[in-house]
C-alpha cells in the first residue's frame, strides 16, 4: 500500500513538476506529509525523511525532463550552470538547518514561501517590467518556433547571490529550487517561459545531486521507499515535459500560479491545525 501511494504521488509530482519547472518537490513534500504522516498511511516517515525522498526523486525528474527539453533546444545550459554554482553552498546549509524543524513548523514556513511566490506571479501582469537586470547584465537571446526573438539576461553577481538563497530554501524544504527560480527568471531576468521551465529543470537536476548527498550523509533518505518514487517520478517527468511543448506560455504561468497557491494554503493549514 505504501509503495503504491508513493508511486502515485511521485507520478503526479513528476508530471506537474516538469510541466511548470518546479522539479516536483513542491508537490511531493506536502502530499507525502499529508497522506503519509497526517493521515497515517506511512507513519514511519518524518519531515526530514520526506525531504530526503524528495531530493533523491528530483535527480530523476530533473534528468528525465532535461533530456526531453534538450531535444527542443530550450535549455540555457550556461545560465543553468551559473545558477547551480550559486546554489550549492546554500543547498548544503539548508540541509543542515532542516534537522531542527518539527512537522508543524516545516509545514507553516513551507506554505508561506509558496504563497509568496504565487502572489508574485499573480501580480506579475500588473508590475512594470523590470529591465534593469537585463540592461546591466549578460544578455541572452532566444528565438521561438514562431520566429519571435526574446532578449533576456542578468548580472552574474546578482544571479549567484539570488541562487544562494534559493539553494538554501531547496535544502531546507526539499523543493528543488524550481518553484523559486522560475518566478525569478520570469519577473527579474525576463526569460521566455518555456526557456525558464527547461533551464529550471536542468538546474534542479544538478542541485538535487548535491542536495541528495547532503541528506544522505545526514541519514534522511529512507532507501526502501526510493524505488516507487524514482520510477513514478521519471515516468511523470517524461509526460510533463511532453505536455509542456503543447501548451502556450500564458497557460504555463497560469498553471504555476494556481498550483503554488493551493499547495501553500494546504501546507499552512496542516502546519497550524
Amino acid at each position: 500500500m505504501e509503495f503504491f501511494l508513493l508511486a502515485m504521488i511521485a507520478l503526479s509530482s513528476g508530471i506537474i513538476g516538469a510541466l511548470v519547472g518546479l522539479g516536483g518537490g513542491a508537490i511531493l513534500v506536502p502530499a507525502t506529509l499529508f497522506i503519509g504522516i497526517s493521515l497515517g498511511y506511512i507513519p514511519d516517515l518524518t519531515p526530514q525523511t520526506v525531504v530526503g525522498l524528495s531530493v533523491v526523486m528530483m535527480i530523476f525528474t530533473g534528468l528525465s525532463s532535461t533530456l526531453s527539453y534538450a531535444k527542443t533546444k530550450r535549455v540555457d545550459y550556461k545560465s543553468g550552470f551559473i545558477f547551480f554554482i550559486g546554489s550549492v553552498p546554500g543547498t548544503v546549509l539548508g540541509a543542515l538547518v532542516n534537522k531542527g524543524l518539527d512537522l508543524p513548523s516545516f509545514n507553516t514556513y513551507f506554505g508561506i514561501v509558496l504563497i509568496l511566490l504565487a502572489i508574485l506571479l499573480l501580480v506579475q501582469d500588473k508590475l512594470k517590467p523590470i529591465t534593469w537586470f537585463v540592461e546591466h547584465g549578460t544578455k541572452r537571446h532566444f528565438t521561438d518556433d514562431a520566429g519571435t526573438e526574446f532578449i533576456y539576461g542578468y548580472p552574474i553577481w546578482f544571479a549567484l547571490l539570488l541562487t544562494f538563497f534559493i539553494g538554501f530554501a531547496s535544502g531546507l524544504f526539499g523543493i528543488g529550487g524550481g518553484s523559486m527560480i522560475v518566478p525569478a527568471m520570469l519577473l527579474l531576468f525576463r526569460f521566455p517561459p518555456h526557456v525558464a521551465v527547461a533551464t529550471s529543470m536542468f538546474m534542479v537536476f544538478l542541485t538535487s545531486i548535491v542536495n541528495s548527498v547532503s541528506h544522505i550523509s545526514l541519514g534522511n533518505v529512507p532507501w526502501i521507499y526510493t524505488i516507487p518514487v524514482i520510477i513514478g517520478a521519471f515516468i511523470g517527468a517524461k509526460i510533463g515535459a511532453s505536455l509542456n511543448k503543447k501548451l502556450k506560455s500564458e497557460t504555463l504561468i497560469f498553471a504555476l500560479r494556481i498550483i503554488l497557491l493551493l499547495l501553500g494554503i494546504r501546507s499552512i493549514v496542516d502546519g497550524l491545525f
